[in-house]
């Protein structure tokens, strides 16, 4: 063999090898999920900095990490693909990763963080009277998904008032549907009271003449989760995210002009739809930003998941919630 024909096959390896470390550091994806919601704040502007190439998240996990964000519109649904590994960390509602992992028996899903408490709110037709459980009879109240955080409030929320509410119906009607529509059912007067978030809850209240008759604003509304399998594989990512998004809930906290900015150019992407300035900081003011979980209210969660009739067999709550 000449000494050309072993450097061309040195350099062909060294190529080779190249090209493997390349596709190795490009293979290091990390998938988040998150909803088109402003209490999913961090959600909306990590993905607005990864849209514009100026990924929050990417630069603090490293050049091999490749963030992926998926879009959901309740949390059931974010469930169901951490279930099947579809991805592996998400910003959710408490009730659905409460359920979730009742479902899994402890096994599959971990609190990492909190995220937000506040935003959510019961809001009525204007000058219906509504206010307390017992106005509902007969009524109907949306929410955006069966089992979702604020499906389970509007839930409890009426059978603690005496009222009995099945999954299809009882003495009030509970019809879960995307947020979306119900503004369009508020509208046309179809739906009597809608149980959201912002920025719905500030959208009924300006397209629609609804108004609060209930506002939670202490309640947590979105924590960060990690499926337990993600978390036993990549310790060391999800210690890494978990300090990024930290450090981003401050950064938001101490910059909220340029967030909001981002917020609304976030939503407008994903919504395909605008939301003004003023409906953003409208809702602003009814959300708390935390990167904090409070075992207390996880446990008032787990309460009003079982008067929904939602949870029956809880299973120890020490497993849920880890600190990376």
């Amino acid at each position: 063999m000449t000494r050309q024909t072993l450097s061309i096959g040195r350099f062909l390896l060294a190529a080779a090898l190249a090209l493997s470390a390349t596709v190795a550091r490009a293979e290091t994806v990390l998938r988040v999920g998150h909803f088109p919601n402003i209490t999913h704040i961090q959600g909306l502007v990590a993905q607005h900095m990864s849209r514009s190439g100026k990924g929050w998240f990417e630069e603090r996990l490293g050049p091999d990490v490749k963030i992926q964000w998926f879009i959901y519109n309740a949390g059931p649904g974010a469930m169901e693909a951490l279930f099947a590994g579809a991805i592996d960390m998400t910003y959710v509602g408490p009730s659905p990763a409460l359920n979730a992992y009742a479902k899994s028996k402890g096994e599959e899903i971990r609190i990492v963080a909190g995220a937000a408490t506040g935003g959510a709110a019961l809001v009525v037709q204007p000058g219906s009277g509504l206010s307390k459980p017992e106005d509902f009879r007969g009524k109907s109240i949306a929410t955006p998904q069966l089992g979702n955080t604020q499906d389970v409030a509007a839930r409890a929320w009426l059978a603690k008032g005496g009222l009995k509410i099945t999954l299809t119906g009882g003495d009030a009607q509970v019809v879960p549907t995307e947020n979306p529509d119900q503004l369009a059912l508020f509208q046309r007067k179809q739906i009597d009271a809608v149980w959201t978030v912002e920025p719905w809850v500030s959208r009924l209240e300006s397209q629609a003449g609804g108004q609060v008759a209930l506002e939670q604003a202490d309640a947590i509304t979105t924590v960060l989760v990690s499926s337990a399998a993600y978390l036993a594989k990549q310790p060391g990512m999800v210690r890494k995210f978990v300090a990024a998004h930290r450090e981003l809930t401050a950064w938001i906290a101490a910059h909220p002009a340029e967030a909001q900015a981002m917020v609304r150019e976030e939503l407008a992407e994903e919504t395909h739809g605008q939301v003004s300035a003023d409906l953003v900081a409208h809702a602003w003011g009814r959300i708390g930003l935390t990167d904090k979980i409070d075992p207390a209210a996880l446990a008032q969660f787990v309460g009003d998941a079982k008067a929904a009739g939602f949870l029956r067999n809880v299973p120890d709550l020490g497993r849920l919630v880890v600190t990376p």
